[in-house]
């Protein structure tokens, strides 16, 4: 079984950023792959970002060159530096970790953008 912490959400005005941590209970170097999903009220979870055990990344259109995804190997966390963040950016973030045949998540953490 794998938990996942996440933190680093809040409240932040438009054009600012925020930096999410996601605490695995394991090795991360063991998943093989790792991501970002977020919520928006009303809407469904939809994929940020991920990176692949070999360090592979890939980017939501509608986050390329503002987010970016990064994993500590020493700490197990993962990372998503969100910069310039506007306000359809908010949503209950959620941190997801798949090695097969499992997936997990974390509880998630609210990130709210004010314009």
């Amino acid at each position: 079984q794998v938990q996942l912490v996440e933190s680093g959400g809040g409240l932040v005005q438009s054009g600012g950023s925020l930096r999410l941590s996601c605490a695995a209970s394991g090795s991360i170097v063991s998943m093989n792959v790792m991501g970002w999903y977020r919520q928006a009220p009303g809407k469904e979870r939809d994929l940020v970002a991920h990176i692949t055990s070999g360090g592979t990344t890939n980017y939501a259109d509608s986050v390329k060159g503002r987010f970016t995804i990064s994993g500590d190997t020493a700490k197990n966390t993962v990372y998503l530096q969100m910069n310039s963040l506007k306000p359809e950016d908010t949503a209950v973030y959620y941190c997801n970790a798949f090695r097969f045949p499992r997936n997990y998540w974390g509880q998630g953490t609210q990130v709210t953008v004010s314009s």
